[in-house]
């Protein structure tokens, strides 16, 4: 649990498991820090392979008995946990902020989309087809997985949480919570909520621990039947190398390199606005932000100029101060490496248009970067193939629509993807055929309704709605 540890900071040296606070078996303690001015946040101990197989050995207890309660008894638990979570939420939000930096209307976008993890499942649950007959008197039988595994990003930690556990938990399954090491406190505090809401034993459980030993631990748990992971496209390769000896369920929602396609008859000025903002949102630490502006040769000299403007205006500093666009980068290790690639770029000769390596002038500390825009870029640059993670634009041209389709498909990755045209029909025309597993067209808002995942290295599977929901479920034919 978290406790006050002095001068304000936090302490996070127990785990939740199978409805208790009890002490890790690991020692290594980390110090977690505020992005915006190093000051200490709190302290917290990461668990090892003992940790991951005590929380494995909750979880499987549990599962027999939740596994066979009612709809009514699974929609009274999770309105429970909602009430717990909307107490906790300004809490959470605070810790947000001076954790990984998020600005104030980040967090609170973040609890926003908490919230619609557990709302979509009130609609669903209830009239969700668990059995039905199917041609030839065949029964079709949707059950639980089972003991799903949750490890997830440090970007956005409550919320990622959420849309894994609370599906699963709907669909009878019980769940381990593994969140990053670079963000052990909020999850804590999460633990804590769903403590409140009287969850039973083994049903939820949550330890902090690194990837490479607690991670690996419950990803080849013989007794763990799905893995379900956000994070970088190396760690869901070692999640599932690590599972594949137990031939358990991987879903994986990696990185992304969106392409942003801009067709010739947009309004400019207004595309523009709409796309720097997309990319800088959250200092670019969105795994589909769309950092790759496709737009027409002809207009290149029109965009740079309007896309520097709007950069340059942004407001980067204190996340918690009203107006700030975006605060700083979530940790030391984030931006030493987003720094080391925009060194790298300049050094290469990339057509720096705005930004670049070190932070913004007016800010002497914290890990702030700089709002970058980088163009022409080259479909074989670096700049344009490999997820950078931070503030960083690379505006690209095309010749027309198939060469426009062509550089957005040109990357490993296929998250999201993004086109903006007056034209309904050529936008989707050109949505159709990107290789992306999430498409929007004129930036809408953003919904629960949709599913989310991508395609090749961007992983597999899907979160959100009912997609997200079936991830969790088996299913059986009896055949008499």
């Amino acid at each position: 649990m978290v406790t006050n540890c002095g001068r304000g900071a936090l302490d996070a040296h127990r785990f939740y498991i199978g409805g208790q606070w009890v002490a890790p078996f690991g020692h290594e303690m980390v110090e977690v820090t505020n992005p915006a001015d190093g000051s200490l946040v709190g302290r917290a101990t990461l668990g090892d392979a003992d940790d991951a197989d005590r929380a494995v050995a909750a979880a499987r207890g549990a599962f027999d008995s939740w596994s066979a309660t009612s709809i009514a008894e699974r929609l009274d638990l999770l309105r429970r946990m909602r009430a717990a979570f909307d107490a906790a939420a300004p809490e959470i939000e605070r810790l947000l902020i001076q954790e990984i930096g998020l600005t104030t209307l980040v967090a609170q976008g973040q609890s926003a989309m908490s919230r619609s993890h557990f709302d979509a499942i009130f609609d669903l649950l209830p009239t969700f087809g668990f059995s039905a007959r199917g041609q030839g008197g065949i029964e079709l039988v949707r059950e639980p997985v089972g003991v799903v595994v949750a490890i997830t990003s440090w970007n956005a930690p409550v919320s990622q949480m959420l849309c894994k556990a609370v599906p699963a938990i709907a669909a009878g399954c019980t769940v381990i919570v593994k969140p990053s090491e670079q963000a052990p406190l909020c999850g804590i505090l999460l633990a804590e909520a769903m403590e409140d809401a009287g969850i039973p034993p083994g049903v939820f459980n949550l330890l902090n621990g690194r990837g490479a030993d607690c991670g690996r631990r419950l990803a080849e748990h013989p007794d763990v039947d799905m893995v379900s992971m956000t994070g970088s496209v190396p760690g869901g390769a070692a999640i599932a190398v690590a599972a594949a000896p137990t031939i358990k369920r991987v879903h994986q929602e990696l990185g992304g390199k969106s392409a942003n396609v801009l067709l010739g008859d947009v309004d400019l000025p207004d595309a523009v606005r709409m796309s720097v903002f997309g990319c800088m949102m959250n200092a670019g630490q969105t795994c589909a932000a769309p950092t790759r502006l496709i737009v027409p040769e002809e207009r290149f000299e029109e965009v740079a100029r309007l896309a520097v403007e709007v950069a340059e205006a942004l407001v980067v500093g204190p996340p918690d101060q009203h107006g700030t666009v975006y605060g700083p980068l979530a940790n030391r290790a984030q931006f030493e490496r987003v720094n080391s690639v925009l060194e790298r770029a300049v050094a290469e000769g990339e057509a720096l248009l705005t930004g670049g390596p070190g932070r913004p002038e007016h800010l002497s500390q914290g890990y702030y970067a700089r709002p970058t825009i980088f163009g022409p870029v080259a479909v074989e640059s670096f700049l344009a193939q490999e997820e950078i993670f931070g503030p960083v634009l690379c505006i690209q041209t095309y010749t027309d629509e198939e060469d426009a389709v062509r550089i957005a498909n040109s990357t490993p990755f296929g998250l999201a993807a993004y086109v903006q045209s007056a034209d309904p029909e050529a936008a989707r025309r050109v949505a159709g055929r990107l290789r992306a597993g999430y498409v929007t067209i004129n930036f809408p808002g953003w919904t629960a309704a949709a599913p989310f995942g991508g395609y090749k290295r961007s992983g597999n599977g899907k979160q959100y709605g009912i997609w997200g929901f079936e991830e969790f479920l088996e299913v059986k034919a009896i055949v008499a």
